[in-house]
């Protein structure tokens, strides 16, 4: 049984700590008593510490959004994934305006994948198309690309930790979420297919597959009820108080 995970990634907002810790401290409590599905924050890095310690006493994960693969060096307005062992323990990794403005690619997305898992961060990796390759019958295999390139070089056991959030370009942030019956079929057939083809069966039912695009606390009991579906990378519905009953919501179906 995988246990589905439901993570908030808060972009470029609630950056100042003072906003950050209200919201913290108004959900933190009620986050934490849900059982049965795992919960992480993923703020900005201005407030990563302090939202460290204000979970410190609960179970609630945090990740940071983003990480270079080296270590150190003259990576200016670079965050190492030194910097981050110990005070996070997942990571958002190639996520689709990351590639876009970033000009992120495959190749350093595998690496950074590498480097994560060398820290003991867990990385959530991102893939998805965008409508036009959608509307041409191109997803499978693009994101089949994406989900290979991401993985390329790690062994079964490095595999199976890994967390893939599939999130259709043309849902981020339109209020068009897909259908969780066409989320389903993507990840069941294309993204735990990719993973099969290199690291067995057994690999590909392990690891844990999000859906992200639009999720809300309205949506989200149709998407944990189809069975590929391992929980949410949450956008701006991680911002609302509501959050708390996405959440809950996600954790009774």
């Amino acid at each position: 049984m995988r246990q589905p995970i439901i993570a908030g990634n808060w972009k470029m907002h609630l950056g100042r700590v003072d906003e950050a810790l209200a919201f913290v401290r108004r959900i933190r409590y009620q986050l934490n008593g849900i059982e049965g599905v795992d919960r992480v924050l993923c703020p900005p890095f201005t407030v990563l510490a302090s939202v460290a310690e204000a979970i410190r006493p609960t179970r609630i994960g945090l990740g940071a959004q983003t990480m270079h693969w080296e270590e150190q060096g003259a990576h200016t307005g670079e965050i190492s994934p030194m910097a981050l062992a110990g005070l996070c323990q997942y990571v958002i990794l190639g996520h689709s305006e990351r590639r876009a403005a970033n000009n992120e690619s495959d190749d350093s997305v595998n690496r950074k994948v590498h480097a994560a898992l060398a820290h003991d961060l867990t990385p959530i990796i991102c893939v998805g198309e965008d409508l036009a390759q959608n509307e041409a019958g191109q997803t499978h295999e693009f994101i089949g690309g994406q989900v290979r390139a991401a993985l390329a070089g790690l062994t079964v056991e490095q595999a199976a930790q890994c967390i893939i959030a599939y999130e259709p370009l043309w849902a981020i942030g339109t209020g068009k979420a897909a259908t969780p019956a066409d989320a389903n079929r993507v990840i069941g057939l294309t993204i735990r297919g990719a993973i099969a083809e290199t690291f067995g069966e057994a690999t590909a039912q392990a690891v844990r597959v999000q859906y992200g695009g639009s999720v809300n606390a309205e949506n989200i009991a149709a998407f944990m009820t189809m069975p590929e579906v391992d929980g949410a990378l949450v956008g701006g519905a991680s911002l609302k108080l509501d959050f708390v009953e996405l959440v809950q919501r996600a954790a009774s179906v």
